[in-house]
């Protein structure tokens, strides 16, 4: 893969941290997330070094898991999401989270009242 973009979008206002996307020629993508650090130091300058970083790491995990044995890639069995868990605090936040990246859905609220005129009467 040979990448061709590299798009970096923010997560619950940085707060979250950032998500990196690798794009490649071919339309690979590669995602990776970045939690924000206590300091809240980590922006879009510097997320991107620290995707890297990341992908190394995951990529030398994956090179000594192959060394003693292990099938290349493999996995340990599939983690639990929120939902299977039933952690309803965890589903409560993925909510909230949600629903502050779409916040405001369409249309602001308007402060503003109409009114509709009723019969006139001419005198």
């Amino acid at each position: 893969m040979r990448v061709v973009g590299i798009q970096v979008s923010v997560e619950r206002a940085g707060r979250a941290g950032f998500s990196i996307e690798f794009v490649g020629d071919g339309g690979e993508v590669v995602s990776v997330l970045c939690p924000q650090d206590d300091a809240g130091s980590l922006n879009r300058l510097n997320a991107i070094a620290k995707a890297k970083d990341m992908l190394r790491t995951a990529l030398a995990a994956d090179e000594a898991l192959q060394a003693v044995g292990g099938q290349k890639g493999s996995l340990r069995g599939q983690l639990p999401n929120a939902r299977r868990a039933h952690d309803r605090d965890a589903m409560e936040e993925q909510l909230e989270e949600g629903l502050e990246d779409t916040f405001p859905a369409s249309d602001p609220v308007s402060i503003a009242t109409s009114t509709i005129a009723r019969g006139h009467s001419h005198r």
